[in-house]
Parts: C-alpha cells; sequence; structure tokens
C-alpha cells in the first residue's frame, strides 16, 4: 500500500531554515514564513523533510485515496521556491496573471525569489487557497 511521505512532524521549521545552503534562499523563507503566518493565522509546521506547512485538511477522493495535508505551505529548494496551493481552484490562475516571476504546475507554484513576486497576491493566493479548500472540505 502506498505510504504518504509528506506527513506532519515536529521537526523544528527555524532549525530546517537555518540548514537551507543559500544565505539568500534562508532569507527569502523567512519572508515567506512571516507572510504565511499573518495570511493564516496558523503557526508553521514541518510537513515531510522540507515542506513548511500551514493549518491541515483532510481530503478523500474518488478512488479511496486520503490523507492529510497542510492548507498551504513552501519549501526553499535548491534550484527554486515551491509555494504550495490548492489544486482544482480556477481563480489561482486569476491572480497569478499579475503575481510576477513564476511558473505553475498542478499544485505548486515555483519562484526565484520573494522580490519577483506581489507580495499582495501572495497573501491572496494563500487565502484564496484556505478558502477554496474550507469549501470543499466543510467537514473539517
Amino acid at each position: 500500500m502506498y505510504e504518504l511521505k509528506t506527513k506532519f512532524n515536529d521537526n523544528s521549521v527555524i532549525e530546517f531554515i537555518e540548514n537551507v545552503e543559500s544565505a539568500k534562499k534562508r532569507e527569502d523563507a523567512y519572508r515567506l514564513l512571516d507572510i504565511f503566518t499573518e495570511a493564516t493565522g496558523y503557526p508553521a509546521q514541518m510537513w515531510g523533510p522540507s515542506i513548511i506547512g500551514f493549518g491541515a485538511y483532510h481530503y478523500k477522493y474518488e478512488s479511496g485515496h486520503e490523507g492529510d495535508a497542510p492548507l498551504v505551505g513552501f519549501s526553499p529548494r535548491k534550484a527554486k521556491i515551491s509555494l504550495y496551493f490548492a489544486t482544482g481552484d480556477t481563480k489561482r490562475d486569476d491572480l497569478l496573471k499579475d503575481f510576477g516571476k513564476h511558473t505553475a504546475g498542478k499544485a505548486c507554484v515555483y519562484i526565484n525569489k520573494v522580490a519577483d513576486i506581489d507580495v499582495d497576491i501572495l497573501t491572496a493566493l494563500i487565502k484564496q487557497s484556505i478558502l477554496f479548500l474550507n469549501e470543499m472540505y466543510p467537514e473539517q
């Protein structure tokens, strides 16, 4: 049976950020930590070895697959910074139009640095993602 790797754990968010090799990425990680904490009202928690998540929800797909995931999060990865938002939210694409320099996947938005993006739109993306997930999974 498939075992989900991205699980909540008690690892230290600050210790994780302090171990980010690039000083610039570390600085951006602290900035994102402040932005996500303020926008969500949730404390930062580690999910798996490298995702800093905020809040949580339980999902269950029609296939029967279910699990827990952070409402939103980010990870200061070596190549780019990954921002995690809800999948399937059509309002995300509208917000991303004026977001700044980024690329987007199904659930992730990738940026090089915080200076490349509009922080107000980032805050809107965070809040919209949480709103969308709370509507999709109201029994939280």
